[in-house]
């Protein structure tokens, strides 16, 4: 099957400093936990009041983990990809679905509802990440409107900047909150749901949309420049929001983008195993609202690597994985 045709856009990413500073290398996540699941890639984590752990898989299902790690059980097949996965205040999931789109799911009827499956006529393509606010206002996020998940590379080399921020209202209105987002994925909101934030993948960035207040409608860019690829957010305790981070930055790619197209056009037609790919490490990070880095948590990235989703519960970590065959943990110490 022939790949999507790529349109290069170019930018000039800022210089990478690397792991230093506030992303030194530690040893954080050495001890991880990992819990078997049954499936591959379980790409987001998300935990209840009783501590059952919530994830989907490659294969499509959607699976709850008891709070000490057995049985694991798949509650439903959602026929997609599931990614983002967030529990909403009525007890239901919400599940951004790479190829159905915004799904609810009824735990324990196994319903599935799609919610959203496009906007102003035109399918979502990476539904990716979501937040909800206490009245069951969803923000989630679009990565690309020009590539599906399983050519997710070509979004990120052409550069496009097409992602989306958008909200889902109780009554069912979609609007789209922000546009020209470069790969938008792990959206988070602020416990007094004064703002929301996105992460920028393809853009190292984290941007600030304030909701409420004299600067509702303000957006800023709160965190730039960092070292590595900024995936699924969540919002913790104590004012951190948590990103996972699947891999450092590709020198290759930031080789290329300020280059010309046809560059990269040859790059996109070479086999996946040639295209700049992700590091092998273990990494999240935590931010205040304001973009200052408060937590940087590392790991070899040998029993467990590519993160893609985090969750604080209850004084632990949960880790999601695209590619892992499996949900991690670790005692979370302050």
């Amino acid at each position: 099957m022939a790949k999507t045709p790529l349109s290069p856009r170019q930018w000039h990413p800022p210089k990478d400093v690397g792991l230093r500073g506030p992303f030194a290398p530690n040893a954080a996540l050495a001890g991880i936990d990992v819990i078997p699941i049954l499936g591959t890639g379980a790409e987001d984590v998300a935990v209840d009041s009783r501590g059952r752990i919530y994830t989907g898989t490659r294969e499509g299902y959607i699976l709850r983990i008891s709070a000490d790690g057995r049985p694991v059980e798949r509650i439903v097949q959602t026929g997609g990809r599931p990614l983002g996965i967030e529990i909403h205040p009525d007890g239901y999931l919400i599940v951004c679905d790479a190829h159905r789109g915004l799904l609810r799911i009824h735990p324990d009827t196994a319903e599935v509802e799609v919610l959203i499956s496009e906007v102003n006529g035109a399918p979502l393509r990476i539904p990716n990440n979501c937040a909800i606010a206490s009245d069951g206002t969803i923000y989630f996020s679009d990565s690309s409107q020009h590539f599906g998940l399983a050519e997710f590379k070509g979004d990120i080399i052409a550069h496009t900047g097409s992602g989306r921020l958008l909200r889902r209202q109780p009554d069912g209105t979609v609007e789209v909150l922000l546009d020209g987002l470069n790969f938008a994925n792990g959206v988070a909101l602020a416990d007094d749901e004064s703002f929301v934030l996105v992460a920028e993948t393809s853009g190292y960035s984290v941007v600030r949309l304030d909701l409420t207040g004299p600067s509702a409608g303000r957006r800023s860019v709160i965190i730039e420049n960092l070292p590595g690829l900024p995936d699924n957010m969540s919002t913790g305790s104590d004012g951190v929001f948590w990103i996972a981070m699947p891999s450092v930055r590709n020198k290759l790619l930031d080789l290329l983008l300020p280059r010309p197209g046809f560059l990269r056009k040859a790059i996109w037609a070479m086999p996946d195993r040639l295209q700049p790919d992700a590091s092998r490490i273990t990494w999240v990070i935590g931010i205040n609202g304001e973009g200052t880095v408060v937590r940087n948590l590392q790991g070899p990235g040998t029993a467990y690597h590519y993160v893609t989703g985090v969750r604080e519960h209850d004084g632990k970590l949960y880790l999601g994985s695209l590619v892992e065959p499996g949900v991690a943990v670790i005692e979370l110490k302050r």
